[in-house]
């Protein structure tokens, strides 16, 4: 088959979808749009989210050719699964149709906004229109788009990570050290958290928009090689687990092991296999003469306990025991050593921790943090609610209509009318505001770009990892925690739109 894992590519969707071409009206064109309805967690104080993912799905999924031989496959899958096992409604004839004369290309275009872009509630990221005969496919292609939830909801968990760690770097740490160490402060652990390897690559990948730590070689590797021309961004350093500390006969000799082999450069230890106060008071000054002889730098790593008090205890024992500098902002940085806490931390224990740090007068530079799971995994489609719908057709007589979804039990889940423009909005410092396609000259600079039309576009080419970066970077520093991301003019065509739709239901009911 052409699809990965060995699947026909007609079923990377929902089964019901395969029912639709034949329920769509018929139609010259039709046009829906993709967005997140509201900021993660629902958070109405910084609702920027960071747009990441769609190139691999493009690339793995999207653009891919489809064949005789994939359409036959799925129509044999599809003759029993319906109930009862009987036929399901599946588009055989106008799958074949495409194959045959569009070289297996799906029949939509696609366009974008550029990855890394920070967005809000109810950008339009992602346009998808089908002309013609494929007009009722519209929709069919939601399933593998909507997989950009999971790297763009990471790549703003991180973000959000990277913005806590930033500010405390601005209260207590010279500006001097901030490139050798900011970078590093997120590292993620989250290879072993996830579902399977594709998780891990574009999880991993989107936290390396924000961090250069990490130990998802999954992502390391796809981030260097796929996206990135051969430049490295993630790293990490060598360290212990339990398993090595508990193979020797006392944590001393691990200890010294470590040192002896990577004392010369930076290297973590695991200290609380068995007691981590005692670990701190006994071993921590029993290996210093070894470790300052080797000039390296010592990361002291708790694993239980209570998070803010054992890295403070880890500061206090490296302190006394490799001593301290203070810095210009009259913090203290402890010499050759330093804390990483990767145990349950969460963006909010990261932010209590550095209040503690802070408190205690230490530079925010002598830790770093881990996340695994809460960074890969406890994240879903609902922590940004992005979705899919349907916003403008033109019918086969040439009348034109604009859609919009508007729940009376859920109006959170409200969608935009019509065919879009995206533009960057100077009275908002760029901020990517929705408007009318219809009210915006030809020439506007559309954010929204062309990354799939019928096929491969010619010329196109995806930025490669560094320009996504910066990006980023440019426009998290930029851009307000909140925007304006409809136009007035859109929200004046929602309103109406649904004042005519309700129409007939408020006459009925005051006639009744």
């Amino acid at each position: 088959m052409s699809g990965p894992f060995g699947l026909p590519l007609p079923l990377l969707t929902d089964s019901y979808k395969a029912s639709h071409a034949a329920l769509y009206p018929d139609a010259q064109q039709a046009v829906a749009y993709a967005e997140f309805r509201h900021g993660l967690n629902k958070d109405a104080e910084d609702e920027r989210i960071v747009f990441y993912g769609l190139r691999y799905v493009i690339e793995e999924y999207v653009q891919r050719q489809w064949t005789e031989r994939d359409v036959d496959a799925a129509a044999a899958f599809f003759s029993t699964h319906n109930a009862g096992h009987t036929p399901f409604p599946f588009p055989r004839d106008l799958f074949l149709r495409f194959v045959r004369e569009r070289n297996g290309y799906f029949p939509v275009r696609i366009q974008a906004l550029p990855e890394g872009s920070v967005v809000y509630p109810h950008t339009p990221v992602i346009q998808i229109t089908a002309d013609g005969e494929y007009a009722g496919l519209v929709t069919y292609l939601e399933t593998v788009l909507l997989m950009t939830w999971y790297p763009s909801t990471v790549a703003t968990v991180s973000r959000r990570a990277w913005a806590v760690v930033r500010r405390y770097y601005e209260l207590t740490v010279d500006r001097a050290a901030w490139g050798a160490t900011l970078g590093s402060r997120l590292h993620d652990f989250g290879f072993r958290a996830c579902t399977c390897v594709e998780q891990s690559m574009l999880g991993g990948a989107a936290h390396l928009l924000s961090f250069d730590g990490t130990d998802t070689l999954s992502a390391a590797y796809y981030v260097q090689h796929r996206l990135n021309g051969g430049r490295a961004v993630g790293t990490s350093i060598p360290a212990t687990e339990h398993s090595v500390m508990m193979a020797f006969r006392s944590e001393r000799e691990a200890v010294l092991r470590l040192i002896a082999e990577y004392g010369a450069g930076a290297y973590a230890c695991v200290m609380d296999s068995y007691d981590y106060t005692r670990a701190l008071a006994e071993v921590l000054p029993a290996v210093a003469e070894r470790k300052l002889a080797r000039g390296g730098f010592l990361v002291v790593r708790p694993d239980s306990g209570d998070q803010v008090a054992a890295v403070l205890a880890g500061l206090r024992a490296a302190e006394r025991v490799f001593g301290s500098t203070v810095n210009g902002r009259g913090f203290r940085v402890i010499r050759g050593a330093g804390v990483i806490q990767g145990d349950g931390v969460t963006p909010a224990l990261l932010e209590r921790i550095l209040a503690a740090v802070r408190a205690a007068g230490f530079s925010a530079e002598c830790v770093a943090f881990g996340m695994g799971g809460e960074l890969l995994q406890k994240i879903n489609r609902d922590s940004a609610s992005m979705a899919v719908k349907l916003s403008a057709i033109t019918y086969a007589d040439g009348s034109a209509r604009d859609i919009m979804k508007f729940p009376a039990a859920g109006p959170g889940k409200t969608s935009l009318p019509g065919r879009f423009a995206v533009l960057a909005d100077p009275a908002q410092a760029g901020a990517p505001v929705a408007h009318r396609r219809c009210d915006v000259p030809a020439d506007a600079p559309d954010l929204l770009q062309t990354v799939y039309d019928c096929g491969p576009v010619a010329g196109h080419r995806w930025d490669d990892f560094d320009a996504v970066r910066a990006r980023l970077a440019d426009q998290w520093a930029r851009m307000p925690p909140r925007a304006a991301a409809v136009s007035e003019g859109l929200l004046a065509h929602q309103q109406a739109i649904r004042r005519a739709g309700q129409a007939p239901q408020e006459q009925q009911a005051s006639r009744e």
